[in-house]
C-alpha cells in the first residue's frame, strides 16, 4: 500500500430520539474512540413524512418539535458531529446503530445495523393488532408496541430475556436478538447516592399519552395518586414532552396543595428517595423495580418484573460496543456472524453456570 494512502477509521451513525436516547447512543460511541463516531436525530426522507414535519404535524413525535431541539442541543452541549439525515456530512456509514426500528430509510438499510431498546414499548393497542394482523409497517400503530420488532436490523440488543421473547414473538428473528442489558438501566444502585432534598413520599411519574395522540384522563389519575398517598407528601415528576402549563394546572385542581411538582431535575434520585412510584406508560418504573420499590403502572406490574431490564453493574454500553466493534470488523455474511456469536454466547454462558456450579460447590 502507498504510503500515502492514510488510514481511514471506519464511520459509525448513531440515530437519537429522546434525551435518554442520546445519552445511552453517547455512552455507547464514547467506547468506540477508534471509529468516527456520528449522530443524527431520527429522520426520513419519504416526501409525505416530509411535508407532515413541515407543517408541524409531527412536533410531539422524536421527529421534530422538543425532542429534535434537544437531541441537537445535546449533541452541542457534548460536542458531538451532528450528521442530520446525513446531509451535513454526507458520510458513507460502515455501521449504523439505531434507536428504532420503526423507521429505517432505505439507504440506512443498505448499511450494517444494530438496533438498541430504549426502554418501555408502548401497549399493544387495538389499533396496533390490526396493523399487525394486516402485515402493516410497525408505525402504523402509532405508538412504540412493535420497536424492536421489525426484523429489518442486522443485530438487536434487547434490555432482558422477556423482552427477547417479547420481539421474538412479535416478528424478529431470535437470532439476531442479544440480551445486552441498556444503559441507564442497568445499575440502578448508584441512584441511591444522590443529592435530592426530599425524602419519604409517593412520587408519580407521568406519560405524555395526550401529546402521543393517546387517551388520558388526567384528573382521575391525579386524584387516584392521591388515594394511594393517603396522606403522605406527593412529588409529580412531567414527562419532558408533556405540555407543561396544562398538566401543571391539573395538578394544582385536582392534587392536594402540598404537592410538589417538578419538570426538571434527574427523575431517578427522585425514585431513589420515594416510599412508593406511581407510573403510566413510563419506563421508569424499571428503576423502581430494581430498588424494590412498590409500584403502579398501567401496564401489569407482574409483566413488568418479567420485562425488566438486567442489572449487571452498568455494564452495557460496554457489552453492546463491543457488540459494534465485532460486527463492524467482521468480513463476513450477517448470518455466519450470528452463528459465531451465539457459539460465542453460548460457551460463556456454560463457563459462566460452571464457575456457578463450583463457586455453590466450595461454599458447601
Amino acid at each position: 500500500m502507498s504510503k500515502d494512502v492514510k488510514f481511514r477509521p471506519k464511520k459509525i451513525l448513531f440515530t437519537i430520539g429522546s434525551p435518554n436516547q442520546a445519552s445511552q447512543m453517547h455512552q455507547i460511541a464514547s467506547l468506540l474512540p477508534e471509529y468516527d463516531c456520528y449522530f443524527s436525530q431520527l429522520y426520513s426522507k419519504h416526501p409525505v413524512v416530509k411535508w407532515f414535519m413541515r407543517r408541524g404535524y409531527l412536533d410531539t413525535t422524536i421527529l421534530a418539535g422538543e425532542f429534535k431541539r434537544k437531541g441537537d442541543a445535546y449533541l452541542q452541549r457534548h460536542c458531538l458531529r451532528n450528521d442530520y439525515a446525513r446531509e451535513i456530512y454526507k458520510n458513507e456509514y460502515d455501521l449504523v446503530v439505531l434507536c428504532t426500528d420503526l423507521l429505517v430509510t432505505n439507504e440506512l438499510r443498505k448499511v450494517k445495523t444494530i438496533w438498541v431498546q430504549e426502554g418501555m414499548t408502548d401497549p399493544v393497542t387495538p389499533l396496533a393488532k390490526w396493523t399487525h394482523r394486516l402485515g402493516l409497517p410497525g408505525w402504523t400503530a402509532m405508538n412504540t408496541a412493535y420497536n424492536g420488532c421489525g426484523n429489518v436490523c442486522d443485530i438487536y440488543c434487547a434490555a432482558s430475556p422477556g423482552y427477547k421473547s417479547q420481539f421474538s414473538e412479535w416478528g424478529t428473528d431470535a437470532s439476531r436478538i442479544f440480551v445486552t442489558g441498556i444503559p441507564n438501566y442497568d445499575h440502578a444502585a448508584t441512584f441511591l447516592n444522590n443529592d435530592f432534598p426530599h425524602r419519604g413520599y409517593v412520587m408519580v411519574a407521568t406519560s405524555d399519552i395526550r401529546e402521543c395522540f393517546g387517551k388520558d384522563d388526567r384528573p382521575g389519575f391525579i386524584r387516584h395518586c392521591a388515594e394511594i398517598a393517603a396522606g403522605r407528601p406527593l412529588l409529580f415528576k412531567l414527562h419532558p414532552n408533556e405540555k407543561r402549563d396544562r398538566a401543571i394546572a391539573e395538578i394544582q385542581a385536582y392534587a392536594p396543595a402540598s404537592a410538589m411538582i417538578f419538570t426538571e431535575g434527574r427523575t431517578e434520585h427522585m425514585i431513589a428517595n420515594c416510599d412508593e412510584l406511581i407510573t403510566q406508560y413510563s419506563t421508569v418504573v424499571y428503576t423502581g423495580i430494581a430498588l424494590g420499590k412498590k409500584v403502579h403502572s398501567y401496564f401489569d406490574v407482574d409483566k413488568l418484573k418479567q420485562l425488566a431490564p438486567i442489572q449487571n453493574g452498568g455494564s452495557s454500553a460496554a457489552i453492546i460496543a463491543d457488540l459494534c466493534r465485532q460486527y463492524i470488523e467482521f468480513k463476513g455474511s450477517r448470518a455466519a456472524f450470528l452463528e459465531k456469536a451465539i457459539i460465542q454466547q453460548n460457551t460463556i454462558s456454560s463457563h459462566e453456570r460452571l464457575r456457578e456450579k463450583d463457586r455453590y460447590h466450595y461454599s458447601n
